[in-house]
């Protein structure tokens, strides 16, 4: 009788490469199969033992009537060591090889398994309340901000975000880059109107009265341009003037020209409701209209467009920006990954800043922990169902007999103490059957 004491049924070295790693055996699996195999001998033993102990005793209790409660022990044991050696065997193969019903439930039932297994951690561990309860006791806001703060690691971040940036901009071609920046930004402005746009950014800009402020501005830049430049208006109204006329109008001509302009702008300044201001307004309302409106303007909008984006210096403007912003991104990578470097660069403080900001303040810590919190069962909440399919399409596409052997050897070593007790148990009961029998 095969008593299963041999190890699981090995798999050829190029089926095991074939196997997924969750089924290849490790070091560690190598040992547990060890183990597995010391323990199957032991519990076959005691059946072999135990066995020959009901042959000899049942061969000599005629002679010696007292080896009945051996026989008894003997035999109960005996047959609960085989239901039980049954019982484990049948979980991982046929017992003796043959096609019992029933029997190698794990690689029959390999599929069911999985399902079972995806549907178990989806509804018992993918939970929100689970998960939202363990990420509120874990702090993970509180732990990043402080390994944050430690120079070492935000000078490691930095480390690899720099290098990460370096080897991507490295990587791609300027041909490349250039073309994409054609596809996305130039082609696309091609398709768009511009004058609509405009007439919305100017709609932005006016609304509230912004552009009153400007015009406040350009009212005092005015005024301070004629006072900063009296002396040279005086001179171009001198030089205008014929020559004829005495130097005296023309200083009177110099200051009713320039009191007038500075009257002007200072009465403008002061009163919101001045003509010009009024002017100025409708004059503003009557230009974003024709963008928004006139055929003549927007034609003339996307003519200016188009003549801007066809010109050469647009793409060099490109070139050189992507150039400047390529070199700069390397040496500033270079610089950073520098062992000898002693002070902190800007990403290093900001990082180390940020950790530090965040545990100096509760509340912002308390809120940095709730986005975690948030963030994360937000994302388990929605892929509980996609991780528990990926649990059962995983277990589906294992191979049976090897799923069958890697779940032996995790499991197995202890599955044999059930026909070790078994054995025991049963040997007990039979003595307390016989005893039972000779008392009635």
């Amino acid at each position: 009788m095969q008593t299963g004491s041999s190890a699981p049924p090995v798999t050829p070295p190029a089926a095991e490469a074939d196997l997924p790693p969750a089924l290849r055996i490790t070091a560690d699996d190598e040992l547990k199969r060890q183990r597995l195999v010391s323990m199957k001998r032991i519990a076959t033993g005691m059946l072999v033992v135990v066995a020959a102990l009901f042959i000899v005793s049942r061969l000599l209790e005629p002679r010696y009537p007292w080896l009945s409660w051996v026989r008894a022990f003997a035999e109960a044991a005996m047959v609960g060591g085989i239901a039980d050696w049954f019982a484990v065997t049948a979980l991982f193969r046929h017992p003796l090889g043959i096609p019992i019903p029933h029997t190698a439930i794990v690689p029959a039932r390999k599929d069911r398994i999985g399902t079972a297994l995806g549907n178990f951690v989806q509804r018992n561990f993918l939970q929100r309340e689970v998960v939202a309860d363990k990420l509120a006791a874990m702090k993970l806001g509180e732990r990043a901000a402080r390994w944050l703060a430690e120079p070492e690691n935000s000078r490691r971040l930095a480390r690899h975000v720099a290098t990460g940036l370096a080897g991507a901009v490295n990587v791609l071609r300027d041909e490349d880059v250039q073309a994409v920046a054609d596809k996305a930004v130039v082609r696309r402005l091609r398709t768009v109107q511009v004058a609509p746009l405009l007439a919305r950014g100017f709609e932005v800009l006016t609304a509230g009265g912004r552009h009153q402020s400007l015009l406040d501005d350009a009212l005092r830049l005015a005024a301070r341009f004629i006072a900063e430049n009296d002396d040279a208006i005086r001179d171009r109204i001198k030089q205008e003037s014929p020559w004829w006329v005495p130097g005296l109008v023309e200083n009177k001509l110099h200051d009713r020209i320039v009191t007038g302009v500075e009257n002007t702008l200072a009465a403008v300044a002061a009163d919101p409701d001045h003509p010009l201001r009024v002017r100025y307004d409708e004059a503003v309302q009557r230009f974003v209209e024709s963008l928004r409106t006139s055929p003549e303007v927007i034609a003339k909008a996307e003519s200016l467009k188009l003549e801007l984006l066809e010109h050469p210096s647009v793409g060099e403007f490109s070139r050189e920006v992507w150039g400047d912003l390529k070199g700069r991104i390397t040496r500033y990578a270079e610089r950073l990954t520098d062992e000898e470097q002693a002070e902190p660069d800007a990403i290093e403080r900001w990082v180390n800043g940020l950790g530090k900001t965040v545990l100096a303040d509760p509340a912002l810590t308390a809120k940095v922990d709730q986005w975690v919190l948030e963030l994360v069962t937000y994302a388990v909440e929605h892929a509980r169902g996609e991780v528990s399919q990926l649990i059962a399409t995983t277990v589906a596409q294992w191979d049976a007999n090897a799923t069958s052997r890697k779940i032996e050897l995790q499991i197995g070593r202890d599955l044999q103490f059930i026909r070790i007790n078994g054995t025991l148990v049963g040997g007990l009961v039979g003595l307390l059957l016989h005893a039972l029998a000779a008392a009635f």
